[in-house]
């Protein structure tokens, strides 16, 4: 039998004003706030549904906000606060927290599916990291057997070179990887007119 890969969601509470900052201006920040809240739904919903292994929704700051109760009472989800530190760091700790093979993905990806996720699994039994591109020049999932701090340290998060550095890191460590399709994430003015068209069930408008 194939070794079951965990699937960590890291997640910001969806607090008017501190969610989907760079989307406040378009949006205002109540609304930002509730497109945060329909995303982190929508991805624990395709995370569960992909049946890769155990789930856990790792929240910041922390696991009081009612977004977060909520979706550990509907799914039975364990809920656990993200550390400290940049969002390397972060990643870092949901992946050594596993102790096996484990797919980390956030909720800015719409366009993720079930399917998406386990294909990514089935990746890691023949390499050692998976990762899918996201259009802007990040990533929207990495995924490893086990957790290499030498991918996520001193990195420049939130630009257009982290893929590129990534894909330099993975090199130098020697490891094996796969990269699957390109996805797109929810970050701009333009990306909201992409989910207005393309998922209109989540969009505001």
């Amino acid at each position: 039998m194939a070794p079951k890969t965990s699937i960590a969601i890291l997640a910001k509470a969806p607090i008017p004003g501190r969610a989907k900052s760079r989307l406040i201006p378009s949006l205002g920040a109540h609304a930002a706030a509730v497109l945060q809240e329909r995303m982190m739904a929508q991805t624990v919903e395709t995370a569960l549904a992909a049946g890769t292994g155990p789930v856990t929704l790792w929240c910041a700051p922390d696991p009081s906000h009612v977004s977060f109760r909520e979706l550990a009472r509907l799914h039975c989800l364990p809920l656990k606060r993200q550390v400290d530190g940049d969002l390397g760091a972060r990643m870092l700790a949901a992946l050594a927290a596993t102790g096996g093979p484990t797919l980390v993905i956030g909720t800015d990806c719409p366009a993720f599916t079930a399917e998406h996720l386990r294909q990514a699994a089935d990746a890691l039994r023949a390499a050692e990291v998976v990762l899918i591109p996201a259009d802007d020049g990040g990533y929207v999932l990495i995924g490893a057997r086990v957790a290499h701090a030498g991918l996520f340290g001193d990195m420049t998060w939130g630009t257009a070179t982290v893929l590129a550095e990534t894909r330099k890191r993975i090199a130098a460590l020697g490891l094996t990887v796969i990269e699957l399709a390109t996805l797109w994430d929810v970050d701009s003015e333009s990306d909201l007119a992409r989910l207005e068209r393309e998922l209109p069930a989540l969009a505001l408008l």
